[in-house]
């Protein structure tokens, strides 16, 4: 039971830091920007990045729009999955644990705004010709890659590991025909 406790006081850390991060800068935007109103620091610096009001009825970067419910639905699922296999994952896999984390985080900021700004979520980050997105949806994808870099290196890790024991069983075999040939 302690492991346990550990082990969601870890998941619990690393989503609430992206929960307190997303909703913390949508309500900055909220609160001083008018639906589609845009902010740059510089003028020049407009066609390159900016800060602009959106609501999102949709995925990520505006995928599959007017689908909130979907997603609502889509995003418990996602969270109580993650609540349930990250006890399973060894402590030493540090990189998956930290990309469910995040993964996690991004899901339930999202699922916060879908819940209370009437299935909208806010985004606000606009870089050239790029979909808009938010703290929330930038943890899930970044979660998502550092989730595959960590199952490819344990995937990497249990080959060698099975190389080197296939290796070291052959060495025996050979050694046992040789002390069977000597006899």
């Amino acid at each position: 039971m302690r492991k346990h406790l550990k082990d969601y006081a870890f998941l619990f850390s690393i989503s609430g830091i992206v929960i307190v991060l997303d909703q913390w800068t949508k309500n900055l935007v909220r609160n001083n920007l008018n639906i589609g109103e845009m902010w740059v620091p510089w003028d020049w610096m407009a066609p390159y990045a900016r800060i602009i009001h959106w609501q999102n009825t949709g995925a990520a970067f505006g995928i599959g729009q007017d689908l909130s419910w979907v997603f609502t639905i889509l995003a418990f699922i996602v969270i109580g999955a993650i609540i349930y296999y990250f006890p399973q994952v060894d402590r030493s896999n540090w990189l998956i644990r930290i990309a469910l984390g995040m993964q996690m985080g991004g899901a339930l900021g999202n699922l916060i705004d879908r819940l209370t700004q009437d299935m909208n979520v806010t985004d606000f980050v606009s870089v050239g010709r790029f979909a808009v997105w938010n703290i929330a949806d930038a943890s899930i994808s970044v979660g998502t890659v550092i989730l595959i870099l960590g199952v490819w290196l344990e995937d990497r890790k249990a080959t060698r590991t099975k190389d080197t024991n296939i290796s070291a069983s052959e060495t025996d075999k050979t050694l046992n025909i040789e002390e069977i040939q000597g006899e």
